[in-house]
């Protein structure tokens, strides 16, 4: 179920504060999972805090999203800066689905150019990717017989 949610930044919140209301809202989410542990969540978000704040900080997340793939959760997150952040009715609410959710990957929107100063933060952390996000639902897993990305691998590791 794709989901998208606005978060206001500059100057209603500085990006920091930004960032721990996205982070927030992410753990609010994925904490009703059976499955996936709000403080390992908590904990890998802490670890991107410094690629998330450059990225509201830059304004990078008021035009390409966050997004949060947990299965059958499909959560995009953007952030509105200037007036606009004044006056804006945010919806912070949990989204449904994250009582089903097993895995889950942050996909972070980083312009190549911000590439290899957020590499090395995120470097070996299976949640996070800057990678563009790969939808693979429970459906289509189980008629490939794969929930595996073999071309988000193949990328991750330097292959194809």
């Amino acid at each position: 179920m794709e989901r998208h949610r606005q978060v206001a930044a500059a100057p209603k919140r500085v990006a920091p504060d930004a960032w721990d209301v996205v982070a927030g809202l992410i753990v609010d989410t994925l904490e009703r999972s059976s499955v996936i542990d709000a403080a390992d969540v908590s904990a890998v978000l802490s670890l991107a805090a410094p690629v998330g704040i450059m990225l509201i900080a830059g304004g990078h997340t008021d035009h390409r999203p966050l997004v949060v793939l947990a299965d059958p959760v499909h959560l995009s997150i953007t952030t509105v800066s200037g007036d606009s952040a004044l006056s804006l009715d945010e919806n912070l609410a949990p989204v449904p689905g994250g009582a089903s959710a097993i895995e889950w990957t942050v996909y972070l929107p980083v312009p190549e150019h911000l590439r290899d100063a957020a590499m090395p933060i995120i470097d070996g952390e299976v949640h996070l990717s800057l990678d563009p996000p790969t939808v693979v639902t429970k459906a289509a897993a189980s008629q490939s017989g794969s929930v595996v990305d073999l071309g988000a691998v193949a990328r991750r590791f330097g292959g194809a």
